[in-house]
């Protein structure tokens, strides 16, 4: 029997035990140890035909939580729109560390969880995808508003919230804010919140055909009418009003896009009172402004900053603050 077996790694062990189940064969443990780098009992293992799985079998950190995902997705009252909703929430709420896209693959390989998020896709209504323009610093802003959205309190009373946004399209700098109607003061005294949050007015403002802006909507066939209230509110602050052709919501893409971010909202129903929902907006709203966005590379913090100096100030006085104040 050759007896010449050169050894030069773990795995090469286990010609061994052949050998030494049907000879009186000796192996100097310790010395292969050494030899390999290793310790004794790992030599005895690998004799014995251990064999390194080639996949880990490693639980992960979001394993912990499966029983928590588990009840809140089977919340009655609570809503998860999108996967990052879910994420966020662990993440503010139950010091979830991890990765959005390790999240979204655990969900996703988990078949019961990916199920609820199926169901929301079946639901939700596609929308066209579009072309984003950039416009230079200073020169447009866009509006609209996140409407009608239902909301439970923590004393079970049903609610529904409207959310201004207003949003710098060249720096993406938003500002949110709440209310329960979407009054022309309403809309006014946001404006002017924004505005200072700002630090000046752009040039113009991109808008849909909401009732308190237009009298008469913009179509293919004619430029439409702005109510004479908001145009005096224009002039006041020197922007141009800039409707949208109606039926064509995604003219303001830049919008519209960060209108899904609300939706996290609709994850807290049931757990806050109003002032702690008006708080979470803010908080959301703050979160928005200071994170890096990467499909369009850049902090609207930061973002901001630069376009400040070609934000235009008020060509007369600030409009007069609404009885909200």
């Amino acid at each position: 029997i050759d007896t010449n077996i050169e050894i030069q790694k773990l795995t090469d062990l286990k010609v061994l035990k052949n050998l030494m189940d049907t000879t009186n064969l000796k192996v100097n443990k310790s010395r292969l140890a050494r030899e390999l780098n290793v310790d004794r009992r790992t030599i005895g293992k690998y004799i014995n035909g251990y064999e390194k799985p080639k996949n880990r079998d490693r639980l992960s950190v979001i394993d912990e939580y499966y029983d928590l995902i588990k009840e809140l997705l089977n919340n009655k009252i609570k809503v998860f729109e999108y996967k990052k909703v879910l994420w966020q929430y662990l993440c503010d709420n139950y010091g979830l560390k991890c990765a959005e896209s390790s999240f979204r693959r655990y969900i996703s390989l988990t078949p019961e969880f990916q199920e609820y998020f199926d169901k929301k896709k079946k639901s939700a209504i596609k929308a066209p995808s579009v072309m984003r323009y950039e416009t230079s610093a200073g020169q447009q802003a866009q509006l609209d508003w996140k409407e009608t959205m239902n909301f439970v309190l923590d004393t079970g009373e049903v609610i529904v919230i409207n959310i201004f946004v207003l949003l710098l399209s060249y720096s993406r700098f938003r500002v949110y804010r709440l209310s329960l109607t979407k009054t022309q003061d309403i809309l006014f005294h946001f404006l002017d919140d924004a505005f200072q949050a700002f630090g000046g007015v752009p040039g113009e403002i991109l808008t849909d055909n909401m009732k308190t802006v237009m009298d008469e909507p913009r179509t293919e066939y004619s430029k439409g009418k702005v109510n004479n209230r908001f145009q005096q509110f224009a002039d006041d602050y020197g922007f141009d009003v800039k409707p949208c052709i109606a039926g064509r919501p995604n003219t303001k893409s830049k919008v519209e896009s960060p209108m899904k971010i609300l939706d996290e909202l609709k994850a807290y129903s049931g757990e806050l009172n109003y002032e702690q929902l008006v708080n979470k907006l803010k908080k959301i709203n703050n979160r928005e402004n200071s994170r890096l966005h990467k499909s369009y590379d850049m902090i609207p913090l930061f973002g901001l900053q630069k376009e400040k100096d070609f934000l235009q100030p008020p060509t007369t006085r600030l409009h007069k603050k609404s009885i909200l104040d």
